[in-house]
């Protein structure tokens, strides 16, 4: 028997390939024919290729004469053996393949296209790259929370998927002078973003791009120019709390503090709240808070649970024009307002008795004054000064009635209704 070939007995026990070392050949590098006395060569080798494009590969063997030959080679795709019709004998010691329309790679290291001796085992690899050329990057968007810093990110294209891997690089420049900078830190916020951690410049506008580059071609985004002063952002304000507001069953007061990140700078801030009850999704956004780090919510349904979140705008920082980007919204902070205590469906205030027309039409006007200020001063200092005023004048009316009819002790409700007759 030659030596090197293996026996009868050798050749029965042995078994095809497992999986996993023929789905790494790509990764770890296919065998391009080893130093043992059969190897072949697969033609051409590591190619790369356009979706739906066709293949023509050949493996030839080498080495002893009575060795492996043509007629005993098999072809495997990721594992997976071949359907012997897209094969065809050239010589004795070479096997063509023809493949056609081929799909993007199932993975970007490369698909593993492998040829096999008759008993199984692998004589030559090669890697298949089946892919699309990568498409102009887009929607870069940039802030900075300090001012020393930049993040940046984008969408890949239109299509995204390239079936190949593709790099991609932020560059960046001062706009009139310097030379391009490449962006170190990337995947900070996503898979497609980096991160300039210093060194960045003020008062002046830095030129920014993407370049993406894949095996079958290069693309690059349009020019993205800003200052770093028109970008700042900050984390969600700190430290928010939500409680009642006495025994107000329709209002909650909410706090916060302040971006400490930017205490240091001229700046000024808006903030926005929203609020949504317990079982809802629908959020209710406040929008006139200026630059308070307060506010009273009002027009509450008495005895719910509502979730609130605040978030923070930082504009005009050393005279910036800009109108500033919106923080993330602070972790929601729950709080319920009282239930109410008073009388009547929904626990609303009580109408007006009979015999007493005076009071209807102030009445009436108190409660338009209240739905105006429930609808427009969620947050104005004076307006909730007005409208606790108009509380307490409620309780004392409200108390006032009752001790007219007669709801007082038996000993002043005499002395108070006059001698009998």
């Amino acid at each position: 028997m030659p030596a090197g070939r293996p026996g009868p007995a050798a050749q029965s026990a042995r078994r095809p390939p497992p999986l996993l070392p023929l789905l790494l050949l790509c990764v770890l590098g296919a065998p391009r024919g080893g130093s043992g006395a059969h190897t072949a060569v697969i033609s051409p080798q590591d190619p790369t290729l356009l979706i739906g494009s066709s293949l023509q590969a050949t493996c030839s063997v080498r080495g002893d004469p009575q060795g492996p030959t043509a007629e005993g080679l098999y072809w495997t795709l990721n594992g997976r053996r071949l359907p012997p019709e897209l094969s065809r004998i050239l010589n004795a010691s070479t096997l063509a393949l023809a493949l056609a329309n081929l799909n993007g790679s199932r993975q970007q290291s490369g698909d593993n296209l492998v040829c096999h001796a008759q008993d199984g085992s692998i004589l030559a690899g090669s890697c298949l790259y089946v892919g699309l050329p990568p498409e102009k990057p887009f929607n870069i968007s940039c802030w900075s929370k300090n001012m020393k810093d930049l993040t940046c990110r984008w969408t890949p294209g239109a299509h995204g998927e390239t079936f190949l891997h593709t790099n991609y690089s932020l560059k960046y420049k001062l706009r009139w002078y310097g030379q391009d900078n490449t962006c170190e830190e990337y995947h900070t916020v996503g898979p497609h973003s980096c991160h300039i951690p210093k060194d960045l410049a003020l008062f002046t506008p830095y030129e920014i791009w993407v370049e993406a580059t894949n095996r079958l071609g290069s693309a690059r985004s349009d020019v993205l120019t800003l200052d770093i002063l028109d970008v700042v952002t900050t984390d969600p304000p700190p430290d928010v709390h939500v409680s009642r507001v006495g025994g107000l069953e329709d209002q909650l007061s909410v706090r916060w503090v302040s971006p400490p990140a930017l205490k240091d700078f001229l700046f000024q801030a808006k903030y926005q709240i929203r609020y949504r009850v317990e079982d809802s999704v629908d959020w209710k956004v406040v929008d006139d808070v200026s630059n308070q780090t307060s506010c009273r919510l009002a027009g509450l349904k008495p005895g719910t649970v509502y979730f609130v979140q605040v978030r923070c705008n930082p504009f005009g920082i050393y005279g910036s024009k800009k109108a500033g980007i919106w923080s993330e919204w602070s972790h929601p902070t729950a709080a319920s307002t009282p239930r109410s205590e008073r009388p009547g469906p929904g626990g609303g205030a009580c109408e007006p008795r009979g015999g007493e027309p005076s009071s209807g039409p102030v009445r009436r006007e108190l409660k338009q004054f209240l739905g105006w200020l429930k609808k427009h001063a969620y947050c104005s200092n004076l307006s909730f000064r007005l409208y606790d005023q108009w509380r307490a004048w409620m309780q004392k009316s409200h108390k006032t009635r009752n001790q007219d009819e007669g709801i007082l002790p038996s000993g002043r409700r005499g002395s108070a209704r006059g001698p009998a007759r």
